[in-house]
């Protein structure tokens, strides 16, 4: 099978991952109803980790309901999404250091983290939009950060979450673009 049309078939089959972000965008809607509580700020912290555990089930569900298929067991790319996914993990270590070192700044290396991990998804999908919003989101909650200097966290995981609705529109829009009309 072609590079090409193994992308084609898991951008159709998978619906651009938009499973994922519907997911994604639960999960930062939670993690900003945390921040907006009056709690320790480690607690707020660890509230956002165990928040990412729902991240797996979650899209699997929302991706039955919404008819995404992820898995494509015979396309030779089917289990790349899933390690793109994983390499996010991998980042921890910064958000754990955060945390522990300034945890006041662990939500904004969680989002930017979060945001930067999508943009491989643009040439496993072949939709411009991820490559437009990761860098986006990295950059814009970076200066949001500065900006807010430790006040009004959860300003941060709401903005995620904007640029979450702001991805999936755009990726559903791209889908019906492309496989409504046939175009590839």
């Amino acid at each position: 099978m072609e590079i090409n049309e193994t992308r084609k078939e898991l951008s159709k089959r998978g619906k651009n991952g938009i499973g994922f972000l519907l997911s994604a965008f639960v999960i930062w809607s939670i993690i900003t109803i945390i921040f907006l509580q009056r709690i320790e700020i480690s607690h707020k912290n660890i509230y956002m980790l165990y928040v990412t555990g729902l991240m797996f089930p979650l899209s699997v569900g929302i991706s039955n309901l919404v008819k995404a298929d992820w898995k494509l067991k015979n396309n030779p790319l089917g289990n790349l999404g899933l390690f793109l996914n994983l390499a996010q993990i991998i980042y921890f270590p910064i958000l754990f250091w955060g945390m522990i070192n300034h945890p006041n700044d662990a939500i904004v290396f969680f989002s930017i983290i979060t945001g930067a991990h999508f943009f491989p998804y643009g040439w496993f999908y072949n939709v411009k939009a991820y490559y437009v919003m990761a860098p986006m989101i990295s950059v814009v909650i970076m200066f949001l950060a500065l900006f807010l200097n430790g006040n009004y966290l959860w300003v941060i995981p709401l903005t995620m979450a904007l640029f979450l609705i702001i991805l999936i529109v755009w990726i559903h829009l791209d889908y019906k673009n492309k496989f409504s009309n046939n175009k590839i």
